[in-house]
């Protein structure tokens, strides 16, 4: 059976529907990735009076930098951190709720509003829970022998930025995880059950498998989400602290920009999250799709 298409008759009403979207995408993305481009191959005085052309000299110093370099791999860390986490616990949450309270519309409602509320909200919140002197996380790791000060242990604040950002995405990511699994056919679950499968071998031998491209599509949204939308969290939280042990790429962007007022350098930078973060998309794409069925 041949699909119908839709014919407008007017020729110009699709591209006057589509010219909302394409100006917001223009003006909001394209314009300010092509200034970050053209900016990242020039060096602007301090006082921004002259600016000279110095085509890869903003990007050969940053991969000569060690601190750049060393960005990296705490980006590479806390994304990868972020994702695991977020996408598990939303995961057990989605089961719970669709296995015991299919019903219960209140605990799915109280377990999405997190997601509405603002990054800098969000790491002020968790910047109060594990604040080394009025905390109550800190006083309740005390009583159990372990010294939690996340102002000047490194490590104490990567867990902190890494539970604050995983705390807001899980609501995001239990709403698809709970979707995917109600449109699973009940049908499967009870022959497994006829044949003596339990419940978790029915969650991972059938649904889990059928979750194979919400899942999919999660690992993507959360690792974009790592890379760019956690800047509020840290800033709020860690401001890059302590030396350097939250310094993620989205955040040196801002620091070498905006407090540095290295405009070149900044730029740079930004294209070449920019870059990893398509090229991690791609690779996705390419070769983690291969084993989803749809």
């Amino acid at each position: 059976m041949q699909a119908k298409r839709t014919v407008f008759p007017n020729k110009f009403l699709p591209y006057f529907l589509l010219l909302p979207q394409l100006a917001v995408t223009l003006a909001f993305f394209i314009w300010p990735a092509a200034q970050a481009v053209k900016s990242s191959f020039e060096r602007e005085d301090p006082f921004g009076f002259k600016t000279t052309f110095v085509w890869f000299e903003n990007y050969r110093r940053l991969f000569v930098d060690p601190l750049y370099v060393s960005s990296i791999g705490k980006t590479a860390i806390f994304a990868f951190s972020v994702t695991l986490l977020s996408m598990s616990l939303s995961l057990i949450l989605a089961a719970a709720v669709n296995r015991v309270l299919r019903t219960n519309r209140l605990y799915t409602t109280l377990l999405v509003w997190p997601y509405a509320v603002a990054p800098v909200v969000v790491g002020i919140l968790w910047w109060f829970m594990f604040n080394p002197n009025i905390g109550i996380a800190p006083y309740l790791l005390r009583a159990v022998g372990i010294s939690w000060n996340h102002r000047i242990d490194g490590v104490d604040a990567m867990i902190l930025v890494v539970i604050a950002a995983s705390w807001k995405q899980i609501s995001y990511n239990f709403l698809f995880f709970v979707a995917g699994m109600q449109s699973v056919p009940n049908s499967l679950i009870e022959a497994a059950a006829i044949d003596g499968a339990g419940p978790f071998k029915r969650f991972w031998t059938i649904v889990f498998p059928l979750l194979a491209p919400t899942t999919f599509f999660l690992l993507i949204v959360n690792i974009n989400y790592a890379m760019f939308d956690t800047f509020g969290i840290i800033d709020a939280t860690t401001q890059g602290g302590p030396a350097q042990a939250t310094n993620t790429l989205v955040y040196k962007v801002y620091s070498d920009g905006f407090i540095g007022l290295n405009i070149g350098s900044s730029s740079a930078q930004s294209v070449v999250l920019m870059v990893i973060v398509i090229a991690l998309t791609a690779i996705q794409f390419r070769y983690v799709e291969r084993r989803i069925q749809y």
